[in-house]
């Protein structure tokens, strides 16, 4: 097939596999007239494999992924199905990797049709093909319509989860609520006493601290300045978050988060999975995590601080699981502020009272008078799967 061609689908039941030389994502998005899912439950991939006549199927590495389509299944209101894909390695083009895309009877796996996409560059992520209804007959359609901004372009195009920008208001830094109630001493940090300096934590009762004299352990509600020799902090640093699964060999999959506000509260942008980097790449996000398996942060977000632009006042980070599983079954979730320079640890705060719900706000830091960043511990938690209802809850809290 070539862009733009379809043929006629002579079976009800079919998949779409999309192979290249790297491992892929693919996903598939069931579609209205207007060109929308209905809801985030129309959006079929690893995380939630099944859809009403669509089904996501995982070759496990060593076969590619696909998304079948029984069109007899599909329910009314339903025009369209679009089939996506882009690189399982954050960041990575589609240059040198041109994917194909191969449409199969799934009753016997006989190949109906292939397409591979040309003249790729600097996409991270396409719509490869579609399965569609017209006057009453499904059709299967060569696409190849690329994005260089990832999922995230996707996800604008068809209505998934992105929260549009707000407008800018002039610049007028707010100050975090102190909290209600005196802060309580802090636990032992977990790590071995080898794995870093002996942290300090505010004494009840006695407000903020600095970074003077050295890492800090912040209970919830607990703020530390990033101030450093008496100066603002405004250097690159690194919020990492991890998690481990509560009972061991069930897989825990959330997605960490960062929402940027401007002084009014009102949302600038969201910095997550599917959108990489946001306010010109002063906030990077380090790609997706699926298990939460391992040593170490599961996954990192990388702060200019020095290059926040001035409308942005606030950053909250948040924590959210898509697949529905409650942070009563995470353990050991934590989030820590390092010195991206020399991978030093300056703050941490541990995740000690889970509740059963879907999100969480882990911290956030908020831009003062005087110029410099304040960082408070929170873990307030939020019925969302995804970091779009995380916003104005997010929102409150500064």
């Amino acid at each position: 097939m070539t862009p733009g061609s379809n043929i006629p689908l002579t079976v009800t039941h079919v998949t779409v596999d999309v192979a290249a030389p790297v491992r892929l994502d693919v996903s598939g998005l069931l579609l209205t007239p207007d060109g929308k899912v209905r809801t985030d439950d129309d959006f079929i991939f690893y995380n939630q494999p099944t859809g009403p006549g669509v089904t996501y199927r995982s070759g496990g590495g060593t076969a590619p992924d696909a998304i079948a389509v029984d069109t007899t299944a599909v329910p009314p209101g339903i025009e369209k199905i679009v089939v996506t894909a882009s690189p399982d390695a954050a960041g990575q083009t589609f240059q040198g990797i041109e994917p194909t895309a191969t449409l199969r009877n799934a009753a016997d796996g006989s190949v109906l049709a292939t397409f591979t996409p040309p003249r790729l560059g600097a996409e991270t992520a396409l719509v490869v093909m579609e399965i569609y209804l017209r006057n009453g007959a499904w059709k299967a359609r060569a696409v190849g319509q690329g994005y260089a901004n990832g999922l995230a372009g996707i996800a604008t195009d068809f209505g998934v989860s992105v929260e549009e920008p707000a407008p800018a208001a002039q610049p007028r830094p707010v100050t975090p609520p102190q909290p209600t109630a005196p802060p309580q001493p802090m636990a032992p940090p977990t790590e071995p006493p080898q794995a870093a300096p002996a942290a300090q934590s505010p004494a009840p009762g006695s407000g903020k601290v600095n970074l003077d004299k050295g890492r800090v352990s912040l209970q919830k509600n607990q703020t530390v300045s990033l101030v450093k020799g008496g100066r603002p902090l405004l250097s690159q640093v690194k919020m990492g978050l991890g998690w481990e699964p509560a009972y061991r060999g069930k897989d825990i999959d959330l997605d960490a988060s960062v929402i940027a506000y401007g002084p009014q509260r009102n949302h600038i942008d969201s910095c997550y999975f599917g959108k990489l980097s946001i306010l010109n790449g002063a906030v990077k996000h380090s790609g997706d995590n699926l298990t939460g398996e391992g040593g170490g942060d599961d996954e990192v977000i990388v702060v200019d601080l020095g290059r926040i632009p001035q409308e942005v006042s606030g950053l909250v980070f948040t924590v959210n699981s898509f697949s529905g599983q409650k942070f009563t079954e995470v353990a050991k979730a934590y989030c820590r502020l390092l010195d991206a320079a020399t991978g030093e640890e300056l703050v941490r705060f541990d995740l000690t009272n889970a509740e059963a719900q879907t999100g969480v706000m882990m911290a956030k830091l908020v831009r003062q008078f005087s110029g410099e960043w304040d960082m408070t511990a929170m873990g307030d938690f939020a019925k969302s799967r995804t970091v779009r209802g995380m916003v104005k809850p997010a929102a409150q809290s500064l």
